[in-house]
């Protein structure tokens, strides 16, 4: 391992870590025309976007693209980052979005898919087909099929996959009553973001613990939960986080 790949796998831990604003200087203080460098700065700020807005996502990867070319990595990097942007800034559902732009994106998913060289990437790919379907085009029953492939390809090999595939596996779990076999996943994926150091991942999926909890008539292990969250998320600067975990904590439904 050279010590640009040592560069870029420190600075995604960093991101995963909560510190996307060190990781991107330390990525900055590295020759940015190095593919490995301009991939890693593009990934570190679609990290920032889920806490703090889209912000320099675009130029990251139109910097990725120069660097590598259109590359499989640099087509993933663009695609999740329209659908946070569909998702930022229309919110879950089809209301008020082009049925024509979520047509394309669960084709460009289908295509990264296909094309993919190995079965993570294919994974990965699959796991935002399904969030596309999900939370966008609003076809809940189209989505699990793809998120069980991530998670058969997140097992061959990548823990932030299965972490993503059994959150969401276990929202359809909770939503078929089957709370149980919800918190089996749950709590497997939250061990999953804590190994793999992703700080706001981890809490994130403490706060569909905290729901699991509220469903099971557990209020005030729900609240209790949902207190060290919003006070972990509000000192890390995960805004968006601090606030779901203030709704909860009013008695709003968030999940």
């Amino acid at each position: 391992m050279t010590d640009l790949d040592v560069t870029a796998t420190a600075a995604l831990e960093l991101a995963r870590a909560g510190r996307g604003e060190t990781a991107l200087r330390l990525l900055d203080a590295s020759p940015p025309d190095d593919p490995r460098i301009a991939l890693a700065a593009a990934e570190v700020a679609l990290e920032l976007a889920l806490r703090k807005g889209l912000g320099p996502v675009r130029e990251r990867i139109k910097a990725a693209e120069r660097a590598c070319g259109r590359t499989w990595e640099v087509d993933f990097l663009d695609l999740r980052a329209d659908y946070f942007e569909q998702l930022f800034g229309g919110g879950f559902g089809p209301d008020g979005k082009d049925p024509a732009v979520l047509e394309e994106l669960c084709r460009r998913a289908g295509e990264l898919a296909e094309g993919a060289s190995d079965q993570v990437r294919a994974g990965w790919a699959h796991m935002f087909h399904g969030l596309v379907l999900d939370n966008l085009v609003g076809d809940r029953s189209a989505a699990p099929a793809h998120y069980a492939v991530a998670l058969e390809a997140g097992e061959a090999g990548d823990d932030l996959l299965t972490w993503e595939a059994l959150r969401h596996l276990g929202d359809h779990d909770r939503d078929g009553g089957n709370l149980a076999r919800a918190r089996e996943r749950w709590e497997r994926a939250t061990a999953l973001g804590a190994g793999a150091g992703k700080v706001g991942g981890t809490l994130a999926q403490q706060m569909l613990l905290a729901v699991l909890a509220r469903d099971e008539g557990d209020e005030a292990g729900a609240i209790a939960l949902a207190r060290e969250i919003s006070r972990w998320t509000e000192a890390i600067g995960a805004a968006r986080q601090h606030q779901q975990a203030v709704a909860f904590l009013a008695g709003e439904t968030i999940a």
